[in-house]
């Protein structure tokens, strides 16, 4: 299984940006799909995730402000995320998890906001 995320770039801060996350596999494989992001000299957080059902979870800090949606079409996950802000630089990973609880993870995307 392959995970191509994209879309990551240098924005403005108030700006706004779509990730991708391109599956080689059906992401109907997956009972879960998340994005995750690091900055430097920080520990890897978990930002979004969308569960098979449709739900979806996010870290306080980006609620309002992400939003994580699918496209069962395409097999894309995708990232809106709009106001965003310095603290929001960061390199951002998709991963999947799938029914017996395996992670697969995809390379990252930077993502670095101007002030």
């Amino acid at each position: 299984v392959q995970l191509q995320a994209s879309g990551g770039g240098l924005v403005q801060a108030g700006g706004s940006l779509r990730l991708s996350c391109a599956s080689s596999l059906s992401i109907r494989f997956f009972d879960s799909m998340h994005w995750h992001r690091q900055a430097p000299g920080k520990q890897r957080e978990l930002v979004a995730t969308i569960i098979s059902d449709g739900s979806t979870n996010y870290a306080d800090s980006v609620k309002g402000r992400f939003t994580i949606s699918r496209d069962n079409t395409k097999n894309t996950v995708y990232l809106q995320m709009n106001s965003l802000k310095p603290e929001d630089t960061a390199v951002y990973y998709c991963a999947a998890r799938d029914y017996i609880l395996k992670n697969y993870w995809g390379q990252g995307t930077q993502v670095t906001v101007s002030s």
